[in-house]
């Protein structure tokens, strides 16, 4: 079966490893945080030391990091891993970053004789655990035809979005929908909630109305209003807020790289980056509730 190294094990990574090793692919994996390294070799994985050390003798390529710069940082120059995977390598690249960036290294791999994928996913840790990611790639169609099985084992919806950098393209798009929402619907929530109204009404009001949007329907921000969502838990788990920051400054990047005009996902922006600054960064993105209660 398909060899497969996988470098970047988070949040999200560690879990979608997971799902490779249950639907039996040979898995060899590193981190820089050792104990994550550890829980897969105790499921059956190969622990690397280095992230050249995983890919070696590896068929397949999958990285789940954080930022544009450790992407670049892992693929490119002469200590980087396109410099020794030998052609017809296939990197699946799962992070999200700037979509420049993606075609920078998209660039690097071809002249390798690597294929190469920008992956980048949706569905936050549950749907990394479930394996019920949403794959958004952008790259050549037989590239993704040979990885579709590895995705299936990791996702259930997997959309080709284009060429080089697409995927990337689709993510910064799809994240800034997702916070405008985030912010509308707690905006909403505090002003019924002020005004008398109970707020499990008003969100079953407006789920089944014209203002029902995906927060309303899976991720109410209102504590207690839904018992599974990270609102009710503290606003722990689920998609850090510093992260949602840092995808809609991407996506302010990349209207600025186009010359779009994207005022709603500025002050979205604005708005996660005051988060930060009040040191909410590491709680679930649906805590931007808090801006709006007294």
């Amino acid at each position: 079966m398909t060899q497969i190294a996988f470098i970047g094990l988070g949040h999200m990574g560690l879990p979608m490893a997971r799902n490779l090793l249950k639907a039996g692919y040979p898995l060899k994996v590193f981190d820089l945080v050792r104990s994550a390294v550890d829980t897969l070799a105790g499921e059956g994985a190969v622990a690397a030391e280095s992230a050249a050390d995983a890919s070696d003798q590896a068929q397949v390529v999958i990285s789940m990091l954080p930022a544009s710069r450790h992407v670049e940082g892992l693929y490119l120059g002469e200590e980087g891993l396109l410099a020794r995977l030998p052609a017809g390598t296939l990197v699946i690249e799962c992070s999200t970053i700037a979509p420049e960036s993606a075609r920078k290294v998209h660039a690097a791999a071809r002249e390798r004789g690597v294929a190469l994928l920008d992956a980048p996913v949706s569905g936050g840790t549950a749907g990394a655990a479930a394996g019920t990611l949403t794959f958004m790639v952008g790259g050549e169609a037989q590239a993704l035809e040979k990885a579709r099985p590895i995705l299936t084992a990791m996702g259930r919806n997997i959309f080709h979005a284009g060429p080089d950098g697409a995927g990337q393209v689709a993510k910064v798009c799809n994240n800034q929908v997702l916070a405008v929402q985030m912010i509308a619907t707690a905006e909403a929530m505090a002003l019924g909630v002020a005004n008398g109204l109970e707020p499990a009404v008003l969100a079953e009001i407006m789920r089944q109305s014209s203002g029902g949007n995906w927060t309303l329907e899976k991720y109410n921000p209102w504590p207690g209003v839904m018992e599974s969502a990270p609102a009710s838990k503290g606003y722990s788990g689920g998609f850090m807020a510093e992260l949602m920051a840092k995808d809609l400054g991407l996506a302010q990047e990349t209207a600025s790289h186009s010359g779009n005009s994207t005022p709603m996902g500025a002050l979205a922006l604005q708005l996660y980056r005051l988060l930060l600054k009040q040191g909410k960064g590491k709680q679930d993105f649906s805590v931007v509730q808090q801006l709006f209660v007294e």
